[in-house]
């Protein structure tokens, strides 16, 4: 498979041309308002694990998706994947992300780590870090970015996942 190279060689900057219509749809439970019961962490009663995302619009080219994980209301967290970036494999002009497990490098459907969570201490984490914040109203987000054959991001869009 092409894309395993990329957990290693991605080279995240702008893309040259203006951006097309790449767009997510969270899927069941999330529905972009809050964190659904149970998603938080396991620090706070949770087993998190990703939301399932509908990507639609790909643009030619992609073969992942670099999502990254972030916190936008607590600044060390808030970008970048503060609270991890995976890669998911994909082809086509659109793709089903599958939620996969958190805390883990061990994911399934083809689903790797390009970055774990930046949490340390009793927040550390191998990859994903569910949402954390002990329900205090932070705002979750995931930043969806199409990646081509030569590790180059093509598009990117951003999704709120929801409050907790």
């Amino acid at each position: 498979m092409k894309h395993l190279f990329l957990s290693c060689a991605i080279i995240v900057g702008s893309a040259g041309a203006a951006m097309a219509d790449m767009s997510v749809s969270l899927l069941a439970p999330w529905d972009g308002k809050s964190i659904p019961d149970g998603q938080q962490c396991t620090l706070h009663g949770g087993n998190g694990a990703t939301p399932p995302m509908k990507v639609s619009g790909l643009p030619s080219g992609t073969v992942a998706i670099l999502v990254e994980y972030d916190d936008a209301s607590y600044e060390p967290l808030s970008k970048d994947g503060g609270h991890g970036s995976l890669i998911y494999p994909a082809k086509g002009d659109s793709a089903d992300l599958p939620s996969v497990p958190a805390l883990s490098d061990q994911l399934p459907h083809g689903v790797t780590v390009h970055k774990p969570a930046r949490g340390t201490g009793k927040y550390a984490s191998k990859g994903y870090l569910p949402p954390c914040s002990g329900g205090n109203g932070n705002t979750y987000t995931a930043t969806l970015k199409a990646i081509g054959d030569d590790g180059k991001m093509i598009e990117e869009t951003t999704v709120t996942m929801g409050k907790y």
